[in-house]
């Protein structure tokens, strides 16, 4: 089933959306509008709902029911460590090659987490990826509702940043839980949930996190929620509950959000923001929301040129490639944790992060079929820039056509789904047209100085604090590649 996202309103229609300092204004701001979404994960071997196909995806329910004044909310139950019987669900199926949870001394561990929400019992389950070594663990947890397709995105898509850093990351399942039973009914047919509690979960759990408890009882310092395209619906939706809901010492759930492919106008909060919608969404329904750095307004926009709705150069859905283009081999998670580590010393350390330039548009497709304005490469002008735009050996095309029919040798999500499937994530996705061989002589002249030149701009773009050194290796292996 598609994912619909609800969105606060289009970036046209609004000039301002004011706090949320009163509860009933708050929720009146989040009547859901839908709009379709994403579906960028791939869960248990292509088990699990279909992803929707539009821009900046959401699904959630805001909550109708929400007190009139801040209220601690009750600690659900946590179960011992989930063991059987079978085998688990995994969520996080498409972590880069050689940079799993063993390779980065990580472990995951599963629990139930059960309680009351809307009046209604809940049981579900949370994961909990820490360092092995309780001395590795940063005391900052990332938290994200699992993406209703069955994959933990946020973590995918930040997973060699969070885990180099020692932080901590939990998924908590709001949605999607049919998929869990198709996969394991054994271990997973007591799961019950449903969508008008999801915020109230949402709440009670991150006030179990902030605990420690599931986490081994280590210390949590700061958490910050996160989400893309249909799951950063799931945040916007649970924003008027932040401003209600609190730990049972009267405290802050999360200290942070994170919404990501998604172009919605984010309403001010009192905890920092930092919103990364992709290319899909500027081309398409972007905010114009500025940034800003005052309380109840600390926000940043970051917009980084190159970057599509999902990521297909370690997704498992998209390999082997099911477009009729070759797809994108832009590192997706070097460039998101760049806007989750600014999100950490922001609500860690009071660090205020850079602002950034935006993607610029000229809302023209007759002159080079984008709305964006495409620099001489056919690349996006402005917005937080990289390597593989700057000193470019291929031009970015988002939304490719898929191979029709559907190529024999499919990946299991797709082959279980057909054209339908193949038709939309290759629109979610991007492809990369390798600009001529001739033009590339002329640019470097050879692929040594090539090299030479990416080694120099990502020197530069780590000083500015838009490259981190822990994804150093990958781009400059990415340049040494380069033959011409």
């Amino acid at each position: 089933m598609a994912a619909r996202q609800q969105t606060v309103g289009t970036a046209r229609r609004a000039t301002r959306i004011v706090a949320l300092a009163a509860v009933v204004a708050a929720v009146g701001m989040f009547t859901p509008q839908p709009l379709s979404g994403q579906g960028g994960g791939f869960g248990q071997g292509g088990r699990g709902q279909a992803p929707g196909g539009g821009r900046g995806g959401g699904r959630g329910q805001a909550q109708a029911n929400l007190p009139t004044t801040p209220t601690a909310v009750a600690l659900p139950m946590l179960s011992a460590e989930v063991t059987g019987p079978g085998p688990i669900f995994n969520s996080t199926p498409s972590l880069p090659p050689g940079k799993g949870l063993a390779d980065l001394r990580y472990e995951a561990k599963e629990y139930w987490v059960s309680g009351t929400a809307s009046d209604q019992p809940y049981h579900t389950r949370i994961v909990v990826r820490r360092p092995v070594n309780a001395r590795d663990f940063s005391g900052l947890v990332l938290v994200e509702s699992m993406h209703s397709s069955g994959a933990a995105h946020m973590f995918e898509y930040t997973s060699t940043y969070t885990m180099s850093s020692g932080h901590a990351a939990v998924e908590i399942l709001t949605s999607g839980q049919a998929q869990f039973v198709q996969h394991n009914e054994a271990r997973y047919k007591s799961l019950q949930m449903a969508g008008p509690q999801t915020n109230e979960i949402l709440a009670q759990v991150g006030a179990l996190i902030r605990t420690g408890r599931p986490l081994g009882n280590l210390p949590v310092r700061k958490t910050v929620l996160a989400g893309t395209s249909m799951s950063a619906g799931v945040l916007l939706n649970y924003l008027p509950s932040h401003a209600v809901y609190r730990t049972p010492d009267m405290q802050r759930i999360y200290d942070g959000f994170m919404p990501t492919s998604n172009g919605s106008i984010v309403p001010d909060v009192d905890v920092p923001v930092i919103q990364v919608p992709t290319m899909h969404e500027v081309a398409g329904n972007i905010t114009n929301r500025q940034d800003g750095d005052e309380p109840s307004r600390q926000y940043r926009l970051y917009e980084f040129s190159g970057m599509a709705h999902i990521d297909t150069r370690d997704s498992v859905r998209m390999n082997p490639n099911p477009c009729v283009s070759p797809i994108s081999q832009f590192p997706l998670q070097a460039y998101m944790s760049v806007a989750l580590h600014h999100l950490f010393q922001w609500v860690d350390k009071g660090t205020v992060p850079p602002r950034a330039d935006r993607i610029l548009l000229d809302r023209n497709e007759h002159n080079d079929g984008s709305l964006m304005a495409l620099d001489e490469h056919g690349n996006p002008r402005g917005g937080i820039r990289n390597p593989y735009v700057d000193v470019p050996i291929v031009k970015y095309v988002i939304r490719p056509a898929a191979i029709t029919p559907v190529i024999p040798n499919a990946s299991p999500y797709i082959a279980a789904r057909g054209q339908q499937a193949a038709n939309q994530m290759c629109s979610l996705g991007s492809a990369e047209i390798a600009l001529p061989q001739a033009r590339l002589r002329e640019l470097y002249r050879n692929p040594r100085n090539y090299a030479s030149m990416v080694e120099r701009r990502v020197n530069e773009l780590e000083k500015a604090g838009w490259s981190l050194p822990v994804y150093r290796g990958q781009i400059l292996a990415d340049a040494a590649r380069v033959k011409f």
